[in-house]
């Protein structure tokens, strides 16, 4: 039941975002304005859709492996993915020394899991069955597409603010409405966003710490995962941030402010209380 609640809020929150592009465009030029600001978006998730993947993947350097490369690894992946009825996935490792893990992919049978050499040195087999567990319920959710598009059309939104403000007609447009939007409009963007991202991560939480049979030790490596970031920094773009499995610790200074991750005691303790509960 949780489950379906979260697919039908991501819903409302992802036409929400559309709905706040159309209407910028709107208010920036009319019904033309609202057509071009259509096409914009429906570009803008054309690009995430059919790349989100690789850039994802080129931006952490991540090599992909085989079977013979990291056996445990790759067989633990085979597993759980074989229990959650997917297809297997690309198996990368990345080279970064924070520990942090992550899906990528347009759909099941596009799909890739990278584990950075952090994560793979610092937990245990239990933990890590936990992490790659919760990486393939965002497989199986299309978590990864809904994340990548929801960033796209938060960007896409404030690019058109921008044109509000700098690129306005002044016959036709009010300064002070295009100032309003500019300021207005990404927070709003932005709120959407971090909501949708916190729900999938709740939702792969319980997802995951089902399909690994082990609550527990999903909560150990967020545990673990939470304080190593907090020391270690992630160079990552702010709009790829949301693929992780923690929060990585960007140096941004005050984007961090909107983290696209619940706080990581909350989701220890859901799991701590499912564990409680015999799931």
């Amino acid at each position: 039941m949780s489950g379906l609640w979260n697919n039908m809020k991501t819903t409302i929150l992802m036409g929400s975002l559309m709905g706040l592009c159309l209407g910028i465009g709107y208010l920036i030029g009319g019904s033309g304005g609202l057509f071009y600001a259509f096409i914009f978006g429906g570009v803008m998730n054309l690009v995430a859709f059919f790349f989100s993947d690789k850039i994802a993947l080129a931006t952490m350097r991540a090599q992909e492996i085989g079977p013979d490369d990291d056996p445990a690894l790759w067989q633990t992946v085979e597993e759980l993915s074989q229990r959650a009825g997917l297809p297997m996935p690309r198996v990368y490792i990345s080279p970064a020394a924070a520990p942090n893990a992550f899906a990528t992919g347009r759909g099941p049978r596009h799909s890739a899991v990278c584990v950075t050499a952090g994560l793979r040195q610092m937990l245990n087999e239990n933990e890590l069955r936990g992490v790659l567990a919760h990486e393939l319920s965002h497989v199986k959710n299309r978590d990864i597409l809904i994340s990548t598009i929801a960033a796209i059309m938060a960007g896409a939104i404030s690019s058109l603010t921008y044109i509000a403000m700098w690129g306005h007609d002044d016959r036709r447009s009010n300064p002070l409405i295009a100032l309003l939007l500019m300021i207005l409009a990404p927070i709003a963007a932005a709120l959407i966003q971090l909501a949708i991202s916190r729900s999938r991560e709740y939702e792969a939480d319980r997802s995951g710490a089902e399909l690994a049979g082990d609550p527990e030790g999903l909560a150990r490596s967020l545990q673990k995962l939470e304080m190593a970031n907090q020391r270690i920094p992630l160079a990552v773009p702010d709009s790829q941030s949301s693929l992780f499995i923690v929060q990585p610790l960007t140096g941004s200074g005050l984007s961090k402010l909107f983290s696209t991750h619940p706080p990581t005691e909350e989701r220890i303790a859901r799991l701590r209380a499912m564990e409680r509960r015999g799931y």
